[in-house]
């Protein structure tokens, strides 16, 4: 049987002159199955979020709001003066072991401090805020970023990540098997480290950086062979500036590709 549970939080944040202080709360989300991996799934415009995996089986929220962006002029209305701002709030839907974090207006910067049980999958994108971190969970992690560094510590599994201006640093204890992995950005260096016995075929590219690894990894650079094509009239040439190596003997494909950054892809 399945069983869902639905919370709504809704956090009033009282704003006194000069008053700089994070809210702090929590909240504790059963899970259906409580043996059984389970994934969370969270979308927010603006905030930090920081997830770590522990020997639990509840996803334990700990949350509040950073009133810097709240911290305007003074605003006066009719001769009275503003002394809060608008309510934060946020809803924590259970299905089946998925957790999903929604509900979470744009205009606001929220923190999360999350805690999950280490068998464990992320879902998660962010757009505007510090660094997001996860760490110490084995699972399927897909990750985007749009302005900030993401970094994954001691995981396991496999990974997605994507940021548009920011760093990406992962350290894998393990990894799964015969699962591909993607590191891609834009502005920024992809520091990745597998374990060393990891059976890797690699596809790497750094438009204005270098590539380097400590790993005995055997190369093949493609070689810039324009392909031609001429339909309708219109030609058209191809340049393909892809790394290819292998480690340990190959396995499944693991892709680096940075726009402007150097990558690094190290040996643990």
């Amino acid at each position: 049987m399945k069983t869902t549970y639905t919370f709504l939080i809704t956090c009033i944040l009282v704003l006194f002159l000069g008053n700089r202080a994070t809210a702090q709360n929590q909240l504790a989300v059963p899970l259906s199955n409580p043996d059984q991996p389970g994934k969370l799934q969270l979308g927010l415009v603006r905030g930090t979020v920081e997830i770590s995996g522990y020997d639990g089986n509840e996803v334990i929220i700990r949350y509040g709001s950073d009133n810097k962006i709240e911290e305007k002029q003074e605003v006066t209305k009719e001769g009275l003066r503003r002394i809060s701002g608008n309510s934060i709030g946020f809803e924590a839907e259970e299905n089946n072991n998925v957790v999903e974090i929604g509900g979470i207006s744009p205009m606001h910067e929220v923190e999360f401090d999350i805690s999950v049980p280490r068998n464990f999958s992320i879902d998660l994108s962010l757009v505007h805020g510090d660094d997001l971190t996860i760490e110490n969970v084995n699972g399927e992690l897909e990750i985007s970023h749009v302005n900030g560094d993401v970094e994954l510590i001691n995981v396991g599994g496999s990974a997605t990540v994507n940021t548009v201006n920011g760093d990406i640093i992962a350290t894998f204890q393990s990894i799964a098997q015969n699962k591909p992995m993607a590191f891609s950005n834009v502005n920024g260096d992809i520091d990745v480290t597998l374990p060393a016995n990891a059976q890797v075929s690699t596809k790497m590219k750094s438009d204005w950086g270098e590539v380097y690894t400590d790993f005995d990894m055997d190369i093949q650079r493609d070689s810039t062979n324009p392909v031609n094509s001429s339909d309708s009239g219109t030609f058209r040439v191809s340049v393909n500036n892809w790394i290819y190596g292998t480690i340990n003997g190959g396995g499944p494909e693991f892709l680096f590709k940075s726009m402007r950054g150097d990558i690094y892809i190290r040996k643990r």
